[in-house]
This record gives C-alpha cells, structure tokens and sequence, in this order.
C-alpha cells in the first residue's frame, strides 16, 4: 500500500506540474510580481494537500506567533524536498529562496523560478557572487518578502547534522535584518532521496527572531545551529538517540 500511494504521488506530480508550469508561463506576462508568487503557491498547496490525502502527510506549526512583522531571514533545517515547497504554501509572506543560477535550465521548474523575483547566485562571478546576493536580497525584502536559506546547503539524513555555513548570517548581517531559526522533522515521512513517502505528522518549529547587530557571522550561525539542533532533539528525539549515545572517539 506505501509503494501504492508514493506511485501514486508521484504520477500527480508528473500530471500536474507540466501543465500547471505553462499555465503559469502564459499568465505571467499579465501578472505583476507579486501574483505570479502567488500563483506558483497554488502548486505548492495543491501538492501539500494531495501529499496529506495520499500518503498521510500532515503537519503541525509550532511558533507561528514569532513570525516578525517585518523584515526577516530565515534559516532552517534542511532534511526533505518536502519543505522546499510546503514554506510558500505554510508562510503569510512570500519567500525569497537563493539558489544556484544553474537551476534556471530545470525544465518547468526552473523556468517557473526564472519568471520569479527569486535571488540567483552565479559563481562564475566569483568574489562578486555574495555582494550581487546581498542586493537581490535586500531587494526583495524592501518588497515585502522573507529571503530563506539552508545553512546546511544540502539535504541532510534524518538524525544527522551537516556542517553549518555562515552565508545566511553573513547576508543577514549585511542587511541588518534578524534570522528567524526553523527547526522541522519532514525526513521522516519524506526521506531525501527516496521514492518511498512516510505517513505521518512534520513538526515545523519556528524559533524566535535573533537580532543581528553588533555580531560576527560565526556568533550568529553559532546561535542558529545550537537552537536548531537543540529543537532537532526536542521534537524527534527518537532520530537522534542512537547518534547521541555513541562516545566520541566511536563518531571520529
């Protein structure tokens, strides 16, 4: 039954998505910026939506009240592709992800992203790359959005951690806008990597707003990583038993 319904998810997303990019292609030249963000939402709803009566994939907010009303970077935890495209659809702002310019020639996806006020990063420019990110960004928060990162930069497996990278701070810092921390367990029902989708519930934890004034990018990515990672245990403690109980000298 799990193979039957993760085919079946699977089959919606290769149904769905192709017709709904070109509808989004044909009505983007109509709309302003804002509505075109709103638009690409509705596929992430609808996907959120079909993943919970397919596979059984629901999900709960905790710290939704610590939001900040005006700007924000966020920085989450980065297990699943499942929260890749259930922020927009979860979050009251429209989100701003930074990505690899590389993944403009996605077919569909990419080329919806590229029709988006999203922040590219082109690494052919080199020691300019982070001062072009750093405009776009600000750019787009004095717009009204949230710019987010994964410290982690990739997907990591359940009850791990990766290596934390200070781009999301060092950005912040520059902008002079707080990191708001996000902690969620969505490996567990949407494991990266895998075609097998998981029943049951994400936990979505958001921190609340650390200010960024007068702290260096190491201070700042400490304070996100030791809040995330200790939200990490709290809320799937069970992932992180068996890695937390073997002595050091074992890990090394």
């Amino acid at each position: 039954m799990r193979f039957l319904r993760s085919l079946l998810l699977l089959v919606y997303l290769i149904v769905y998505t192709p017709p709904y990019a070109i509808s989004c292609f044909i009505a983007f030249p109509f709309l302003r910026a804002d509505r075109r963000y709103w638009m690409v939402t509705g596929w992430c709803r609808s996907t959120v939506f079909v993943a919970r009566w397919l596979v059984g994939i629901r999900y709960r907010i905790e710290g939704f009240e610590n939001l900040p009303a005006g700007p924000a970077v966020l920085l989450s935890k980065h297990q699943s592709a499942w929260e890749t495209l259930a922020f927009p659809a979860l979050m009251p702002r429209p989100l701003c992800y930074v990505f690899k310019r590389e993944l403009l020639y996605v077919p569909f996806f990419g080329w919806t992203l590229g029709m988006l006020k999203m922040v590219h990063i082109d690494r052919k420019e080199g020691k300019n790359a982070f001062d072009s990110v750093t405009r776009q960004g600000k750019a787009r928060m004095e717009e009204g959005a949230w710019v987010i990162m994964f410290p982690e930069g990739t997907r990591t497996p359940t009850g791990k951690q990766g290596k934390y990278k200070t781009g999301g701070a060092r950005f912040a810092i520059a902008t002079g806008a707080p990191v708001v921390p996000i902690a969620h367990n969505a490996g567990r029902v949407w494991p990266r990597n895998s075609f097998l989708k998981y029943p049951g519930i994400v936990t979505v934890s958001i921190g609340k707003p650390m200010d960024t004034t007068g702290l260096t990018p190491d201070e700042v990515n400490t304070r996100v990583e030791t809040w995330i990672e200790a939200e990490m245990r709290r809320i799937d403690p069970e992932a992180y038993r068996a890695a937390d109980s073997t002595p050091a000298a074992a890990q090394i």
